[in-house]
């Protein structure tokens, strides 16, 4: 399993105009084979700030994902929506485990 666990920023008086963007992209990843969880979450102390978090099953699930078109349409509007800012970083995980 492939984690990506990280940020994006975006300036919080954008935060409406981005929430269509980000649940078109959230909900068309989700519906990918191979994804496991995708998911978005704005920070509750940074309202710029949006926690992202994926699980994918194998590398051919993220090649696929990364050629889709609506992660291309996504990062197309980056720059419209005052998306600059971005640390993702990509894990190799096991299997899970109960807590």
């Amino acid at each position: 399993m492939l984690l990506i666990i990280g940020t994006i920023r975006l300036p919080p008086d954008r935060l409406e105009q981005a929430r269509p963007a980000m649940e078109r992209m959230v909900l068309a990843s989700r519906a990918e084979d191979g994804c496991l969880e995708y998911s978005y979450a704005q920070d509750v102390l940074d309202a710029g700030l949006i926690r992202v978090a994926e699980a994918w099953r194998d590398r051919s699930a993220l090649d696929a994902h990364f050629r889709s078109p609506h992660i291309a349409d996504w990062r197309s509007s980056w720059p419209e929506l005052g998306i600059g800012e971005r640390n993702l970083v990509l894990y190799e995980a096991g299997e899970p485990m109960p807590t």
